[in-house]
């Protein structure tokens, strides 16, 4: 059974940087693809960033681009996500999610993703 844990969320003042840490319990980490995804109140959930089963490839959703990098690192089971510059409109929860099956250079970036983490905070503001 797999689980995610996320960490890493909280309150900083516009500009400023967080770091965003998922650790996968209960199966082999290589298996899975792995992204964030985020919910402002109000809003739909939308895809943040992912990258695939071996690190090779990542994606992101046009308004983190240049702000927010993903990263594995699989000694550790672990996927991050260091936001920059962040701005009040990054407001939301954010989730991890992990995808499984997809062995190659693809990203998922929705409906692939089948194991969810309970959500970590993060709020910008002044």
């Amino acid at each position: 059974q797999v689980m995610l844990v996320e960490s890493g969320g909280g309150l900083v003042p516009p500009g400023d940087s967080l770091r965003l840490s998922c650790v996968l319990h209960g199966r082999p980490f290589r298996s899975y693809s792995m992204g964030w995804f985020r919910q402002a109140p109000g809003k739909d959930r939308e895809f943040v960033a992912g990258v695939n089963y071996d690190g090779t490839s990542t994606d992101y959703t046009d308004s983190v681009k240049g702000r927010f990098t993903i990263s594995r690192d699989d000694a550790k089971n672990t996927v991050y996500l260091q936001m920059n510059s962040l701005k009040p409109e990054d407001t939301a929860v954010y989730y991890c999610a992990a995808a499984l099956g997809y062995f190659s250079d693809y990203v998922p970036t929705g409906q692939e993703y089948g194991y969810w983490g309970q959500g970590t905070q993060v709020t910008v503001a002044s």
